[in-house]
């Protein structure tokens, strides 16, 4: 499964791949295949990325179109 999502969220925040894997303390080719679907995306991962993005992880997983998060 391809993340467009991922990527997407990531351009509309203006940054790099390598940015967002410091931020997941992993490295850019890692997090380069988790926007590829070539890796799965760990949940802790998944959590960060939800959090920083302000969205959703059902969103960021194509699950639902809404982008809020239920509080």
């Amino acid at each position: 499964m391809y993340f467009q999502r991922l990527r997407d969220l990531r351009e509309d925040k203006d940054i790099n791949q390598t940015q967002v894997a410091e931020m997941l303390y992993t490295s850019q080719t890692v997090y380069s295949r988790y926007e590829r679907g070539a890796l799965t995306i760990p949940v802790e991962h998944l959590l960060i990325l939800a959090d920083f993005y302000e969205v959703s992880i059902d969103y960021i997983l194509g699950r639902t179109n809404k982008r809020e998060m239920n509080v």
